[in-house]
């Protein structure tokens, strides 16, 4: 993807995620997507689920982005990094996040079923882990849960 020229708004950015976790649902893959800004707020890269078609339990949006993220920065770190992601990440990309150093993440969705950012658990922003995140959740949530349910709702 590289980085762009201009910043961008947290909405702006949602708004590519949306389209991302678009893709995922017609590729018969859970609709989530996600991108990391850089610290100027540049588009740095960008994923979505893709489980099903890599037979990798890790091939959760945030996974996908952050891996991009890194190789394009060429560092793990990704210090002021921004994370903007459709669902709220599960324990398994919150521990990503935290280990990748992303310094802030906002989501569309909540996950009250495996959430890990303020719903069921609260890792990116427990003070007894040496890295934390700030979290802005629920931004265009109606959209996000939108996809979600339409991609659930005939196969449940």
């Amino acid at each position: 993807m590289g980085e762009t020229a201009e910043p961008v708004t947290d909405a702006a950015a949602m708004d590519r995620a949306l389209r991302l976790a678009a893709d995922a649902a017609a590729a018969a893959e859970i609709p989530v997507g996600a991108v990391v800004l850089d610290p100027e707020g540049r588009f740095l890269s960008e994923g979505r689920n893709n489980r099903e078609e890599t037979a990798d339990p890790t091939g959760h949006a945030e996974i996908v982005a952050l891996r991009a993220a890194a190789a394009a920065r060429g560092s793990w770190n990704l210090s002021g990094c921004t994370l903007v992601v459709t669902m709220e990440p599960c324990v398994m990309c919150a521990g990503a996040i935290l280990q990748s150093r992303v310094g802030r993440v906002v989501f569309g969705a909540w996950d009250d079923k495996a959430g890990a950012a303020g719903s069921l658990y609260d890792v990116l922003r427990d003070r007894r882990l040496p890295y934390r995140a700030e979290v802005v959740g629920g931004v265009r949530e109606a959209e996000a849960v939108s996809l979600l349910r339409t991609f659930f709702t005939p196969r449940r």
